[in-house]
């Protein structure tokens, strides 16, 4: 029997004892209508009340305050079952306002009218991501760098200015404590099955929002203040998250997969085939908010099979998706799972690009922290997701599923998967911006200039003495690097242009690099990188709006004597400009190729290395200040780039580029 059949819960006998149990061992009864008013005003006294303190310190006793506000929970749950769509909005729509995302929780009062499960797990992982957002917008009326984490917002004294330290109190003990009921985190992490969500906490939820709401309205009044939302999160450059081919052939073969995989736990079964059936809805948001969970608890069993630490399948750690996909273990052993994932899926890098890498999408962190507009959830995301899952669920599938693997619908799906490469680590990003800086030079051969009758006689630098040894100097750097360079790339009759072309970045940016498990000189250099590589374009962005400017200017004789002749020498410097910034896009590419092969290697002095580097970078810098609008220095331009050339020759020559070490 397959593991993921012999799994019953995720959930440690402690927290299924105070999730499932826990709030059910009190039987009392409470009336409604000591609890609320008619009008749907929470008493807060009779719900405060029901917290439990410790004897020892005075904190929160998370135990017994469950097991005493249980029954409340079951009042208020059996409350709003009695009561109809259109009553329940007259007495508490106006209190859900304040959230941003209203009709959010009209939707949850209508899932809890019914028994489906997986819609009162998916109310209450859309209930408490809305809500943690709009706490923070509260948070911000009086605080500044709203924290990150709910618990810690939770505890903040700035939210128990507003709403009082014994409402905080009570939220705390549903969720953002790990002590508590922690229903955000056991449903967003995976570890509850739909049947193990008893849905009176979700019906309580809704109600201390409502409740939040009428205190919030109070202390709006008295303090003149007015709660601003921030505005929320919006992917861009959407082409760059379309990876996988998604289409409805595979969604039918999908359906299947789930039944058989053993990716899949049993118990969560129901999750997928909602998240599924959410997808073909066009409920893009809610397929991604049930699939993300389950990805992390089928990861989790893979790591712990692997990894034979069986433990841990029960366990919530912070950053556990982090330390599934680190390379080894807390024990320093190696970790199996990114071994078990690269081949076919290359699911690593994804899970990396998608979840982790800063300026990648991070779905999870956006979706459960509240930041994204769950009605405008892309579609092209979701597509990414469901395909994801879909090649895992074939990846982890007995042999006797050949026949869905080779499917030819699903075939494409698994080649595309086996090819993914990281596009938002670090060197990915760093290669982009090499790319679109290339770009962004070779605009200026087109750029308008002025016509040769109209060029009078000026001290300029072509044909001259500085010319010629700024030229020499490039030539000679790149004879020394072109063995490092792909064959048919370089001429001996003109290094320069011959070289220093898109189509050689191009090439070597599909170089593929290992971005998984960078070591930390790689990425400190890689930083340096990226910003020189910044700078470079921004000096290009410069000269592009002057070059402009400057012969609009010229043509209408607006320009001044002195204005006319320090064009001229703008124009004459960009011709050498720009061989010089398009070298050093080549050697930020050519370092990057060769740069975990160096730092795999001993010894190498990368901070001999990285001062190199910084001195590159100041020379960028100065560029940037040189070449702008309001200075147009381009005599100190040259003589800048006179050195700078200098220092690179210098460290060609006594071979300290990584290329050269790589070797």
């Amino acid at each position: 029997m397959a593991l993921s059949d012999s799994v019953t819960t995720c959930l440690s006998p402690p927290v299924h004892y105070v999730i499932c149990k826990l709030g059910f061992e009190k039987t009392d009864t409470y009336d409604i209508n000591n609890i609320v008013s008619e009008n749907g005003e929470v008493c807060w006294q009779a719900v405060t009340e029901h917290v439990c303190y410790l004897k020892s310190d005075q904190s929160v006793d998370y135990i017994e305050s469950i097991r005493s506000l249980g029954p409340v929970c079951e009042s208020v749950n059996l409350h709003f079952k009695s009561l109809t769509k259109e009553q329940f909005v007259i007495q508490y729509a106006l209190w859900f306002r304040w959230t941003n995302c209203s009709e959010l929780f009209l939707e949850v009062f209508d899932v809890l009218q019914y028994t489906q499960t997986t819609e009162v797990a998916l109310g209450l992982m859309k209930l408490t991501s809305c809500l943690e957002r709009a706490l923070g917008d509260v948070y911000l009326l009086i605080g500044k760098d709203c924290p990150f984490l709910l618990r810690d917002l939770l505890a903040s004294e700035k939210l128990a200015v507003v709403f009082g330290q014994a409402v905080m109190n009570v939220l705390r003990v549903f969720i953002g404590s790990p002590y508590g009921l922690n229903l955000r985190n056991v449903l967003w992490h995976g570890f509850a099955s739909p049947q193990e969500i008893p849905a009176k906490y979700c019906a309580m939820l809704l109600f201390l929002t409502a409740g939040l709401g009428q205190l919030l309205q109070t202390y709006l009044l008295q303090t003149k203040c007015i709660l601003v939302h921030r505005p929320y999160v919006i992917f861009v450059s959407l082409e760059e998250l379309d990876v996988f081919p998604l289409n409805h052939e595979m969604l039918s073969i999908a359906e299947e997969l789930v039944k058989l995989s053993s990716f899949v736990l049993k118990t969560m079964l129901p999750f997928w085939m909602d998240a599924l059936t959410a997808f073909k809805q066009s409920r893009y948001a809610d397929c991604v908010i049930l699939l993300l969970p389950q990805l992390e608890v089928g990861l989790r069993l893979l790591f712990t099979t692997t990894n034979k630490c069986p433990n841990r399948l029960l366990t919530a750690e912070v950053k556990f998706l982090s330390k599934m996909l680190a390379k080894h273990l807390d024990n320093e052993e190696v970790n199996q799972l990114p071994a078990v994932l690269e081949e076919p899926t290359m699911a690593s890098e994804f899970l990396w690009d998608f979840l982790n890498h800063q300026e990648g999408p991070r779905i999870r962190d956006r979706l459960s922290h509240g930041e994204i507009n769950l009605e405008a959830f892309p579609r092209k995301v979701a597509n990414q997701i469901v395909a994801l899952a879909i090649t895992l669920l074939c990846r982890f599938s007995d042999e006797d599923m050949f026949a869905f693997k080779e499917h030819m619908a699903i075939k494409p799906l698994m080649n595309c998967a086996s090819c993914y490469r990281s596009r938002f680590h670090p060197i990915s990003r760093l290669k982009k911006q090499v790319l679109e800086c290339m770009k962004s030079i070779h605009l200026w051969p087109e750029l308008p200039t002025v016509p040769e009758e109209h060029v009078e006689t000026t001290k300029g630098l072509e044909g001259n003495a500085e010319a010629s040894t700024l030229i020499l100097m490039m030539s000679e750097i790149l004879s020394r690097l072109q063995r490092y360079m792909p064959q048919n790339c370089y001429s001996s009759d003109d290094p320069i242009n011959s070289v220093l072309t898109e189509r050689l970045l191009i090439a070597l940016c599909d170089t593929y690099i290992c971005t998984l498990y960078s070591p930390r000189p790689v990425l400190e250099i890689v930083v340096v990188l990226r910003k020189i590589s910044t700078q470079c374009h921004q000096v290009s962005e410069q000269v592009i709006a002057s070059t402009e400017l400057r012969y609009k200017q010229w043509m209408n004789k607006t320009l001044r004597s002195r204005q006319r002749h320090n064009y001229l020498r703008m124009l004459n410097s960009i011709k050498f400009l720009s061989p010089v910034l398009r070298l050093i896009l080549v050697l930020i590419t050519l370092e990057l190729v060769n740069i975990h092969l160096v730092c795999k290697k001993n010894p190498f002095d990368y901070q001999q290395y990285l001062k190199f580097l910084k001195s590159v970078l100041q020379y960028t810098e100065n560029l940037v200040t040189y070449t702008s609008s309001e200075k147009n220095k381009w005599d100190e331009t040259m003589e800048l780039t006179n050195k700078a050339l200098i220092k690179i020759k210098e460290i060609c020559d006594r071979k300290l580029m990584l290329m050269q070490l790589a070797t």
